[in-house]
């Protein structure tokens, strides 16, 4: 499984990488793989602040429907719109085209409390 050294995590499976006060969030490649063939993000809290693990979106899956979770609070600055005609690029390239927004962060430091890449490879065993 493919787990970046260079990101942070959540415990609902998003990944986050942090550049200044922008950070670019995405679900991981164990999620991806755990829902199946994606087949459509909504994404509709783009400049909205929303805080730490409240849902800001949700993920279609051809088994499932599931919730996106802020990983660490902030403004939704951006939203990847390549996903409104390619969404199966969360599935073929989670920690790169397969993006979903950019936050402008609250508060960096938050960042911490958010898990290192042993810790996440620890949590889906």
């Amino acid at each position: 499984m493919n787990i970046p050294a260079n990101l942070k995590y959540t415990k609902d499976h998003e990944w986050v990488s942090l550049d200044g006060d922008i950070a670019t969030v995405g679900i991981t490649a164990f999620a991806q793989s755990e829902l199946g063939d994606i087949v459509y993000v909504e994404i509709e809290t783009e400049g909205e602040t929303i805080e730490a693990e409240e849902v800001f979106g949700s993920v279609e899956a051809v088994k499932t429907v599931s919730d996106l979770f802020m990983p660490i609070a902030g403004e939704i600055i951006e939203f990847n719109t390549e996903l409104e005609s390619n969404p199966e690029l969360v599935n073929s390239d989670p920690y790169g085209k397969g993006w979903m927004i950019k936050v402008k962060v609250e508060d960096t430091s938050k960042a911490s409390e958010l898990l290192d890449a042993a810790g996440y490879a620890a949590l889906i065993g």
